[in-house]
């Protein structure tokens, strides 16, 4: 069975891959996440997880050369009216895109991208999610909790910001960073399954 390397330092990604028992080791993949010139969203993301997934195998190739692997790699946007909401730069930063999102529904996309150093596999899955109505003093209570500092849109869907969320069409763990349902199907392409944990009977 191949070995599976997960490329991020995401925690959400982590805890979303030991629920559906697929062991994995964990790695760093830093990559340019500057978007190009007239890029799609979807197209941003896609990218990202592809790249983020090669940088893993590089980093593994030289130092790992027993059984065979694959290599995960992921990327999440939050995306209003065709714009990337990335990591919010500060409080002034991360409250502006609040309330840009307050009161409506905006897109998130997650890639993932899984390969093997012979081929690589990826897709895009799209959610839909809907605020309600934030205040500005919520924004500035939230910014206050340190959550959103590192999170794309500025904030976290499994966190406190779950009590701005009237509601979800799509993947809920796809939102989070790691679409399961996918990535699952995708893992059995490459003779990975899930549920490793389970007792034999």
């Amino acid at each position: 069975m191949n070995r599976l390397y997960l490329a991020s330092g995401s925690p959400r990604r982590r805890e979303l891959l030991t629920q559906i028992g697929v062991p994995f080791t964990a790695i760093s993949a830093d990559i340019d996440e500057t978007p190009l010139a007239d890029e799609s969203p979807a197209t941003y993301v896609e990218r990202l997880a592809r790249g983020k997934a090669a940088a893993g195998r590089a980093l593994i190739s030289s130092s790992d050369s027993q059984a065979p692997a694959c290599v995960l790699g992921a990327d999440t946007a939050v995306v209003l009216e065709g714009r990337i909401l990335g990591k919010p730069l500060d409080q002034a930063d991360a409250q502006a895109m609040l309330m840009a999102l307050s009161g409506r529904e905006h897109e998130v996309l997650t890639a993932i991208a899984l390969l093997d150093g012979e081929r690589c596999e990826s897709l895009v899955v799209r959610s839909l999610v809907r605020f309600r109505p934030v205040s500005v003093a919520e924004a500035a209570a939230y910014w206050a909790s340190g959550e959103p500092r590192d999170k794309a849109g500025g904030y976290a869907i499994q966190g406190l910001a779950a009590v701005f969320v009237a509601g979800l069409n799509g993947s809920y763990s796809a939102v989070v960073g790691l679409p399961v349902c996918e990535t699952a199907e995708l893992l059995g392409h490459f003779g990975i399954p899930c549920w490793q944990n389970l007792p034999v009977r």
